[in-house]
């Protein structure tokens, strides 16, 4: 659980408190009704389509062979859809379209709900500070990883699988 230690109401301590059997942070002040419930953060994936290949990024802050998709998170009155949209256009410079909504995804290990596309992109590859390096992967060598995207990665193989074989 994600410690805050203030309450964003009186500014003062925060205490652990059960409440319906679970423990969450609360106000210490008396009057004070305040609870940080961590509720999970909606983010945003895109398994983007461009050129024929599927694109995984590398943040800079990752080891040097650790990809995944292009992530984010909602922004305020943002709907998911310009979202993902608005990621890729921020982080690779590419105009992108939807296709599809792949699925929604539990994520608890960061604390995220991860709303996920597959999306079509035009346009050449630029990409921003929080990235260090893409690489374009022929979708038949495509391989999905066990946790977070990697999971929106296999059922979109799955898919593309089906999708053939209709």
């Amino acid at each position: 659980m994600q410690q805050v230690k203030f309450c964003a109401y009186c500014g003062r301590p925060l205490s652990c408190r059960r409440i319906d059997g679970k423990e969450y942070q609360a106000c210490s002040a008396d009057g004070c009704e305040y609870v940080h419930w961590n509720n999970p953060l909606p983010v945003v994936a895109a398994l983007i389509l461009h050129q024929g290949n599927v694109l995984l990024a590398r943040n800079r802050q990752w080891p040097p062979k650790v990809f995944s998709l292009i992530t984010g998170f909602l922004e305020q009155g943002e709907s998911p859809e310009a979202a993902v949209l608005r990621e890729v256009k921020e982080e690779l410079g590419l105009d992108a379209r939807l296709v599809k909504l792949i699925g929604v995804y539990s994520f608890s290990e960061n604390n995220q709900v991860i709303i996920a596309y597959a999306l079509s992109a035009t346009g050449d590859i630029r990409l921003n500070e929080e990235l260090a390096e893409v690489k374009a992967v022929p979708p038949d060598k495509l391989r999905s990883w066990s946790f977070g995207t990697g999971l929106v990665v296999k059922d979109w193989l799955d898919q593309q699988k089906r999708d053939k074989l209709c």
